[in-house]
């Protein structure tokens, strides 16, 4: 997964797999996963969030700020990847 140019690093399938299931298998009620980049540490990480609203507080790729950036949002439960619009 995000293999290309415009990543920094590819991600192994299991791994999301992985991430996805800790998110629906946590006691809080997440809603989402974000894949966030940490340019320090050169991985990605997930991290979790119950609503929307709490998604545009974490800087996107592309946006100027700290050292982390989202990558993409998915929904924990159909797995499909969604898009956050201002």
């Amino acid at each position: 997964m995000f293999d290309g140019n415009e990543y920094p690093k590819s991600i192994e399938e299991s791994q999301f797999e992985q991430w996805l299931e800790e998110g629906r298998e946590s006691k809080m009620a997440y809603e989402y996963m974000l894949i966030v980049w940490d340019e320090l540490d050169g991985e990605y990480h997930p991290e979790y969030v119950d609503s929307r609203e709490k998604i545009r507080k974490y800087p996107f790729w592309g946006e100027t700020g700290g050292h982390s950036a989202t990558i993409a949002v998915y929904d924990l439960f159909s797995e499909s990847r969604i898009t956050v619009l201002d």
